[in-house]
């Protein structure tokens, strides 16, 4: 430090560099504050001028970083770098302007990935339509029971910058990437990585389905070990190929069904593994029982075979994945068991927001009373009841765009007896129940898989999910 430059751990300058961070928030705030820290002049920008963006904006000013409120659209002078939050869109003015000026910009993850010190923990990456978090939150579980120091962060909620700069000490990451994170970090090179699976969605932001599997197809680039893909998605395979990784990076398979040499799959109901091996085209290692898993929903298997392929791909022990799983336990929300009453299971997958998710979580049931519904954002449902129709009972629509449900239905399941509730007040979710539960038989799963968001009549899908058992619980009372 004796000349006076403020330095990362990659020997960068920061000293007086002027940096604009696009918006305020859970990313935004500590990248300016990070910045700040290595010198760097910082000007935050921002959208929004209401209460809590003005309460943000003192708590940033009084360390003498400038905040602009009501102004995201202008670049201000002399910025030589702009770090943006995940949600903000290509084509912002502000970027726009940038790319016009010749300045590059970052994502919070690519910042992290840039200030790393020089024996920084590697990252095991995952993203993908669906699936992310759960997967993260297995494979941080398998690499703790290998004895390994490591933290589930990135999209998950942890921030990627905090594990990066702060004083634990880690030998491995577990990181999760969403599609927008991927679009601004075009140097993050993983160990290994994954794309769990594919399917339309954020096309608002990305502009089309190319640009959104483009995005997702980044976590590939420059992986060292194994590009990890879903062998039951095609897409996903295209996008290792595609990718440009290190000499030695090796595709690797995760399936439902019996793997073949460098897959991991499924075999009369244990997890295994030819893929990481002696002798792959002869032999296989167990790694855990199907029973391990929880819940054993199939989407929820090949999650853990994700979590494994990644974690085997760093060389924990086949044990370490079988005790991971067994004490991993998921988040509220996704395909949760609430109660049985008079002989029907309640289940919970609130988190299913999309018709991805949402068939997923269908297909791991047999004779569903479905309750579904709220902010399309786009999408089109023909193909999801067409697909599950043989297993619905009966239908319960509650939302803004159960309308666009319901026509799918009408064409492709006009047998299923369906219940249109209009109502949006907070006892709606409880309606929504009592007619689910007038339709469903001892045997029947209720199932709360919206393929929908939830902001038309609830905070976020927790409070739905939250209010689905509320009811169910009511009921059983």
């Amino acid at each position: 430090m004796g000349s006076g430059k403020v330095t990362d751990g990659q020997g960068l300058s920061w000293e007086g560099k002027h940096v604009t961070v696009a918006g305020l928030g859970v990313s935004g705030i500590p990248a300016a504050k990070v910045l700040h820290g290595l010198g760097a002049l910082v000007t935050v920008v921002n959208d929004g001028d209401d209460e809590r963006s003005r309460a943000q904006a003192a708590d940033l000013e009084t360390l003498g970083i400038t905040v602009r409120l009501g102004d995201g659209a202008t670049l201000p002078d002399g910025t030589e770098l702009i770090v943006t939050t995940p949600g903000w869109k290509p084509d912002k003015p502000l970027f726009t302007a940038a790319r016009a000026a010749g300045v590059e910009i970052w994502g919070d993850v690519e910042l992290a990935w840039r200030l790393r010190g020089p024996e920084a923990a590697p990252w095991l990456a995952v993203t993908g339509t669906n699936g992310k978090t759960t997967t993260v939150q297995m494979l941080a579980s398998i690499l703790k029971a290998g004895g390994l120091r490591t933290a589930a962060v990135g999209n998950i909620g942890v921030s990627v910058l905090d594990a990066v700069l702060g004083d634990e000490q880690y030998d491995v990451l577990a990181v999760e990437l969403s599609s927008y994170q991927l679009h601004w970090a075009p140097s993050v090179r993983a160990h290994s990585a994954v794309v769990l699976n594919l399917a339309p969605d954020h096309l608002d932001w990305h502009g089309s389905m190319e640009a959104y599997a483009a995005d997702k197809g980044r976590i590939y680039e420059g992986n060292r070990v194994a590009c990890v893909y879903n062998v039951a998605d095609k897409a996903t395979e295209d996008l290792v190929r595609e990718a440009d990784v290190e000499e030695g990076c090796r595709a690797i398979g995760f399936t439902l069904g019996s793997p073949g040499p460098s897959q991991l799959g499924v075999v009369d109901g244990i997890l295994v593994d030819r893929a990481f091996v002696e002798d792959r085209q002869r032999n296989a290692q167990e790694l855990a029982e199907i029973s391990d898993v929880n819940p054993p929903a199939p989407h929820n298997i090949a999650n853990a075979l994700a979590a494994a392929a990644l974690a085997r791909a760093f060389g924990v022990p086949a044990k370490a994945v079988r005790d991971g799983l067994r004490a991993f336990t998921p988040d509220a929300h996704r395909i949760a068991h609430v109660a049985d009453v008079d002989g029907v299971a309640y289940i919970d997958d609130s988190k299913a927001t999309n018709t991805h998710a949402a068939e997923a979580s269908l297909a791991a049931y047999e004779s569903i009373v479905w309750i579904a519904g709220g902010l399309a954002k786009g999408a089109t449902f023909d193909e999801l009841v067409a697909k599950s129709a043989k297993r619905l009972r009966g239908v319960v629509l509650i939302g803004a765009d159960r309308a666009l449900i319901r026509e799918a239905l009408a064409r492709h399941a006009p047998e299923v007896p369906v219940v249109d509730l209009a109502r949006t007040d907070t006892g709606a979710m409880l309606a929504a129940v009592q007619e689910a539960q007038r339709l469903a038989a001892a045997g029947d799963t209720v199932l709360l898989a919206p393929a929908c968001a939830s902001m038309d009549m609830f905070a976020n899908y927790n409070k739905r999910g939250d209010a689905f058992a509320q009811a169910v619980r009511e009921l059983g009372a």
